[in-house]
């Protein structure tokens, strides 16, 4: 009773300081649960955007360092897989036959997934795959993916670069590949550790001819030699293919082509210009040449033994081209050349000191090629008593350096096949070493009879960090203006690379012009460029959403100009049927003139079935104010995807862009001032998406920044503004297409409206800009905003109906035509042989016709 009065008493005494103190906790604990529901609100948000595909780089040493710490947590101590911690539940893939290394067995490089062989038969139907899931077979870009947990290591694997490559592949093959190797590596059975050298003459090389020695008089040459060109090509430009077997064919040599495994429309192409030729074949089995890969290496061995191998194909010369090289001599210059020189084998050297060259290569480095990717797993040392030379992977071989090659069992040959095969950018190194240290040393030429439009400060901008863990550089397409460089060159040359059609037509004119003379007068096409980027065998499933939708999008609206022109007359009406059939970019004067899409019809009215092709041309959008002093700078401002820096162009021509892209605003200057310009992108609803600033020097000739979007962006018409102290210069307009599909399939409303509902929390970037919507004098942004979300539920034929409206804002139809051979119903519709545009019309200059008298097609 006594202990009841006393809590009483204290109770009444510091009442104020305990509803004080439970005030405070109260407040604490809000505060705590405000602070979590914030961290899980902001996990979310990272989550759902985690689930878009993220094509940026990765950084390697950042990804080491994640990766280490990851194995810390995990059990893996230091820099190091421990392999005790990682045997349960999995067993090791067999890689091939041969002394094992803590029970793993040694990888054999020639067992490669990147292979297939197809002398058993054809492709069934010819489709392509649909597009590769990331980090499998046929992957580029092979997104970093977590580690299965049925992945064994069997060793301890050391060393930031195994770890971060074992991170970063995606696929369980190609980690098991990786540490195998490694743990070979490890133990010193991996590489050679010392070469013979056979070569009794150190750092031999035999004088380079210059071009005013030569006499290329192919009537003094009794025997003439006669040439295996072996072509290695990809991607779908097949006119220009053409117009290079053209330029170089003659009944007297031989044509061994090898098409990318991923270009199957090439493929089909090449095998049907091999039925004409009995001198041309391709090549029955194919692999992925990835950029720097070991694969490539392999492709020209492969070749070499199946050309040692035809009994009837009796050559002298061993030639690589691409199909992005032309010829800068004609081909008796080149046989009469090679006659007068049927001994020496013609590679050019890099020209610097050799230690500088190995460091610079990489070849002190160990790569392995898995998952198309050239992945850097550490570092080796050269064989002792090698003397390593290297430089272009563009060469001129005779027979005999190529039998030797390819039959030779020897300890160098051998060694050397080993060590290339783990090496980064081995073409260009291996022939050169293989012959600087073998007995037919003497025979080596340090001239690959070519010349190649190098412009380092546009071409080496680590563009290939994507396919592979090193920088590296690519030469420029040629243009006219670069042709003075064949002309300077002292020393002789036959070929020239890299030209590219789609870039600049010209410059390949002129050549071809060069070397044969003119077309006849009135000769159609000649500035015209075509070049495929669909059809109808590559299967639905090769193509984008946004293509698909894009291009359905073109067609219809081009059936509707046709209906609208001719209202009186049924007749031309005409309904789509399934999907489009061919898809071509097409260029005239070096201009991009848009999209040919053809398609199958059916008459409203008869309803008669035919094919039509549909001319889409996009609309510019670009606008310059006046008055803008310093600013007359800017020529051009554009916005897309795919910028290419070492061309400057965007390689997504019509800037064809969905709601998951990464779009890039590029601005194009001419020398002037100093000045710094306000960059801001705004929305379909009004929403200011970003703000930037950028500076632009004096001999600035380009800026562009891709802003860091968070995405799906919202579908319709985007404006990019380029200011001047918050007053605006110029402005861009482009589109973000709705898709009409998802998975080649047609969007269903619930599961797949957020693709068009825009970024959570209509944030685009951490930080909003919703503070400038009055200093950019926007629209009220509510009416936007709703229309916007009500959008974002179309499906069906609204969806179809918003889509067209969107695209016929960008895009108009250039013109139609009919694959009927003469007018049909429609008198509008003429025949696509007659129309100059169409993919269908004559194209003389790509045409390969019959062998003339003197040998040649050209």
């Amino acid at each position: 009773m006594v202990a009841s009065v006393r809590v009483q008493k204290l109770l009444r005494r510091y009442k104020l300081a305990i509803a004080a103190a439970l005030t405070i906790l109260l407040i604490q604990g809000l505060v705590v649960w405000s602070l979590r529901s914030l961290e899980e609100g902001e996990a979310e948000r990272k989550t759902r955007r985690s689930k878009l595909p993220d094509h940026n780089s990765q950084d390697p040493k950042r990804e080491a360092v994640a990766w280490e710490r990851q194995n810390a947590l995990s059990g893996r101590s230091g820099a190091r897989w421990n392999s005790r911690l990682e045997r349960t539940g999995a067993t090791a893939v067999p890689l091939s036959q041969g002394v094992a290394v803590d029970g793993v067995p040694p990888h054999d490089p020639y067992s490669s997934r990147n292979f297939n062989d197809t002398r058993g038969g054809g492709e069934g139907a010819a489709r392509l795959p649909p597009p590769a899931m990331q980090g499998e077979p046929g992957s580029v870009e092979g997104a970093p993916q977590a580690p299965s947990s049925d992945f064994v290591p069997k060793c301890d694997i050391m060393g930031k670069d195994a770890l971060s490559a074992l991170h970063r592949t995606g696929s369980r093959q190609c980690r098991q590949e990786i540490a195998n190797i490694v743990c070979q590596h490890q133990a010193g059975q991996l590489m050679p550790r010392a070469l013979p050298q056979f070569c009794p003459l150190h750092g031999f090389s035999s004088p380079v001819h210059t071009a005013e020695e030569l006499d290329n008089d192919l009537s003094k040459v009794e025997n003439p030699v006669r040439v295996a060109f072996v072509l290695v090509v990809h991607g779908r430009a097949i006119r220009q293919l053409k117009r290079l077997i053209k330029a170089i064919y003659h009944r007297d040599h031989f044509y061994y082509i090898h098409v990318d495994k991923r270009s199957n429309y090439l493929h089909r192409e090449v095998q049907q210009i091999a039925q004409q030729y009995p001198n041309v074949r391709a090549t029955p089995w194919r692999m992925v040449t990835i950029w720097g890969g070991a694969s490539l290496l392999k492709a020209y061995l492969r070749s070499m033994q199946d050309l040692l191998s035809m009994l009837d194909w009796n050559w002298d010369f061993f030639i690589n081209l691409s199909a992005t090289d032309f010829p800068t001599r004609t081909n008796d210059e080149l046989v009469a050349f090679l006659s007068q020189h049927r001994d020496q084998n013609f590679l050019k050297s890099h020209g610097r000191e050799n230690a500088r060259f190995i460091k610079k290569q990489g070849l002190d480095r160990l790569f392995h090629e898995c998952d198309n990717h050239m992945w850097r797993l550490g570092e080796r040392t050269i064989p002792e008593g090698l003397e390593v030379s290297g430089g272009s992977d563009w060469f001129s071989l005779t027979r005999r350096f190529v039998e030797y090659v390819i039959n030779s069992q020897d300890e160098l040959v051998a060694g050397l096949k080993q060590f290339y095969t783990y090496a980064l950018l081995p073409a260009e190194s291996f022939f050169h070493t293989v012959l600087g240290n073998s007995h037919m040393c003497d025979s080596l030429v340090d001239n690959n009879l070519r010349v190649t439009n190098w412009n380092r400060k546009l071409g080496c901008k680590c563009q290939y960090k994507h396919i592979v863990d090193w920088c590296g550089c690519s030469p420029n397409d040629f243009k006219p203006q670069d042709l003075v460089r064949i002309q300077q060159l002292t020393r002789p040359t036959f070929f020239a690379r890299k030209f590219e059609s789609m870039v600049n037509q010209e410059a390949i004119d002129i050549l071809d012009t060069h070397l044969y003379g003119h077309y006849a007068p009135g000769t159609v096409a000649i500035k015209a460029y075509w070049e495929s980027l669909f059809e109808q065998a590559d299967g639905v499933g090769s193509l984008s959403d946004v293509a698909l939708t894009a291009y359905s999008s073109f067609f219809r609206l081009g059936l509707r100009s046709l209906d609208s022109s001719q209202t009186s007359l049924e007749t031309c009406r005409y309904e789509p049927i399934g999907y489009p059939v061919s898809v071509h970019l097409y260029f005239y004067d070096e201009r991009f003139q848009g999209y040919l899409v053809r398609q199958e019809v059916q008459n409203v009215g008869s309803r008669v079935r035919e094919t039509v092709e549909v001319w889409a041309v996009p609309q510019a959008t670009m606008q310059l104010e006046n008055n803008l002093r310093e600013f007359e700078r800017l020529k051009n401002l554009e916005v897309g995807t795919e910028w290419d820096p070492k061309e400057r162009i965007f390689r997504n021509f019509g800037g064809v862009i969905g709601p998951l892209d990464e779009p890039v605003a590029v601005q194009k200057w001419v020398r002037g001032p100093n000045l710094t310009a306000t960059i801001v992108w705004i929305d379909p609803a009004q929403t200011v998406a970003a703000s930037y600033d950028i500076s632009v020097d004096v001999d600035a000739e380009y800026t562009q920044y891709k802003p860091p979007l968070q995405r799906p962006l919202r579908p319709g018409a985007w404006t990019v503004r380029v200011l001047r102290l918050w007053e605006r210069v110029a402005e861009a307009r482009f589109l973000v297409m709705p898709l009409a599909f998802k998975g080649r399939e047609p969007l269903h409303q619930e599961e797949d409206s957020w693709l068009h509902a825009g970024p959570p929390g209509n944030l685009y970037l951490e930080q909003g800009f919703q503070q400038l919507r009055s200093v950019l004098k926007l629209s009220p942004q509510e009416p936007a905003l709703q229309e916007a979300q009500q959008r974002a539920q179309l499906v069906g034929k609204p969806l179809e109906a918003w889509v067209d409206r969107t695209v016929g804002a960008f895009w108009v139809t250039g013109d139609l035509c009919s694959t009927l051979p003469s007018p049909g119903t429609c008198p509008s519709l003429g025949p696509c042989t007659k129309s100059t545009w169409s993919s269908l019309a004559p194209d003389p200059k790509s045409e390969l016709g019959p062998v003339k008298g003197d040998g040649r097609i050209r």
